[in-house]
């Protein structure tokens, strides 16, 4: 079997306009507004995940990696990694008001013993009795001193020290000796510039989060949520594959919101808005039980988010679970997404986002793509490859398929140059044969046929799939054709338009030997 490109061309590359970022929104300028946000976008995509051996890091990131982990070490050794701090003020408050109520107490003592010394004459026998009371106070104090020993020694004894403490299922005490410990404090320091304090903050935050958050306690399992929540969703976050550095992608699909019942059952009501944040951060815990927290590992997440169908701005509820959503995975889950990728964007968001788009930082930012929904495929190309960009998508990728596996996927590109044809070759050396071919083409807007050309002179060609003009939304194609005889396979794409286009390609065969034998 051979396969052969009738001719050769280069790839065209996509011009990106960069703008300056717009500070403010108005009515008048939504239009403006949403160029200008697509092509800030674009500028500050050019985020770069960094490393997380020691070696690469620049010396104020180790000095404040040094800080932070001598901050983790003597907190978790000292038992005070969730002191935050009220605690203590907590104590100094109530010891402020106990001494405050002594106070008064032995100002009332002293105003009541001297109008009763004015009212009653002093005796001798009542002398002795004061001096009685006097010679007991001092042993009084000398307890209730005792008794405030004791109390710090019990709350001391009091405090847990848990030196397994861990986050993501990788140990924080520092000198257990774990290289994915620093991983994970990197994610922190870098959420956090660098600063060892906030970066502490944070992370004690979300240790305190994780602890008092009702979604981890026992009695709220996936499966009683599973029942409560619609089946839909099962669509709206989800893994699938890995980009070209081994990232994980999880798809998000907010469109399933589209449906009505859905939408009720899922948001209608304040249990099922707090279902779906439960069920939202146990998908977001699972997808990063995936990753690889250790030096030189893969240990972030892709995130692709579809708007395709997506109800918009105008279904408060939506909006405010996503916004709800997005604030605990910024606060509790740092760096575990190296990019953003919307795709299928309506105009709407643009003039939306812009609302949001100046809370976020810089960091988060460089995170984000935007892709309209004529450049789907192209955008995810640049991030994954296409036998790993679902169908839907305008990639090869197929659920459960039996006919390509990573083996022999190998995918050749093809560029056909502005208003002229090329032609794709899949040869059968011999009869019997079954060729299996997928195809498509970035931005189709192309005509297309398929048809097959038998070796022997004579030989009726037989078309093995009309030409058709192919509409930009068109899904890669995938088709066979049992050779009885040997010939070739020929695919035409023949471009009309004033673009270049690409071709993205594979195939395989199966001779009816190799099936038996």
């Amino acid at each position: 079997m051979a396969v052969e490109v009738v001719s050769e061309g280069a790839a065209a590359a996509a011009a990106e306009v960069a703008a300056p970022e717009t500070k403010e929104v108005t009515a008048k300028a939504a239009a403006d507004e949403a160029v200008t946000l697509a092509a800030v976008v674009s500028k500050n995509a050019s985020f770069r995940e960094e490393s997380n051996f020691l070696d690469d890091l620049k010396d104020g990131e180790r000095k404040a990696l040094a800080e932070l982990r001598a901050k983790v070490e003597e907190a978790i050794v000292d038992g005070k990694l969730f002191d935050d701090g009220k605690v203590e003020a907590k104590k100094k408050a109530a010891a402020a008001e106990e001494e405050k109520a002594v106070e008064e107490a032995a100002g009332e003592k002293k105003d009541g013993e001297e109008k009763k010394e004015e009212e009653e004459p002093v005796t001798e026998e009542k002398k002795e009795e004061e001096q009685g009371e006097e010679e007991e106070e001092p042993k009084k104090e000398e307890a209730d001193e005792g008794e405030k020993e004791e109390k710090p020694a019990e709350e001391e004894a009091a405090a847990v020290v848990d030196k397994d403490i861990a986050l993501w299922g990788v140990p924080l005490l520092p000198s257990k000796g774990d290289d994915a410990t620093d991983v994970v404090l990197l994610k922190f320091l870098r959420a956090r510039d660098f600063k060892a304090g906030a970066a502490f903050d944070m992370l004690r935050k979300t240790l305190h989060w994780r602890r008092e958050w009702k979604g981890f306690a026992a009695g709220t399992d996936d499966d009683d949520d599973g029942e409560a929540l619609p089946a839909e969703l099962a669509d709206a976050c989800y893994l699938d594959g890995a980009d070209r550095e081994g990232h994980p992608v999880c798809y998000n699909a907010l469109g399933v919101f589209a449906d009505d019942a859905v939408y009720k059952k899922a948001l209608g009501t304040e249990e099922g808005k707090a279902r779906f944040l439960r069920w939202r951060v146990r998908a977001m815990e699972s997808h990063v039980a995936k990753l690889d927290l250790r030096p030189g590992g893969v240990a972030s997440l892709l995130q692709v988010t579809d708007l395709k169908n997506s109800p918009g701005p105008a279904k408060k509820d939506l909006r405010v679970a996503m916004k709800q959503v997005l604030d605990l995975f910024q606060d509790n889950y740092p760096e575990l997404v190296a990019r953003n990728i919307l795709i299928n964007v309506p105009f709407w968001y643009y003039a939306f986002s812009t609302l949001f788009y100046p809370f976020m930082t810089q960091r988060t930012k460089s995170k984000f793509v935007i892709a309209r929904p004529s450049k789907v495929t192209e955008t995810l190309l640049k991030y994954i490859p296409i036998e790993a960009i679902p169908v839907k998508y305008g990639g090869l990728k197929r659920d459960d398929d039996t006919e390509f596996s990573a083996e022999d996927s190998e995918v050749t590109e093809l560029v056909v140059k502005a208003s002229s044809t090329e032609t794709i070759e899949i040869e059968a050396t011999e009869g019997d044969t079954t060729l299996t071919w997928d195809l498509t083409v970035l931005g189709w807007e192309v005509n297309y046929k398929e048809e097959f050309v038998p070796s022997e002179e004579g030989s009726y060609t037989v078309i093995v799939k009309k030409g058709k003009k192919m509409g930009s939304s068109e899904a890669a194609v995938r088709n066979s054709f049992r050779a009885g005889e040997p010939g070739k396979v020929v695919l035409t794409v023949e471009n009309l338009t004033h673009r270049k286009k690409k071709v993205l390609f594979r195939h395989k065969a199966k001779s009816a030997c190799a099936k038996e034998c």
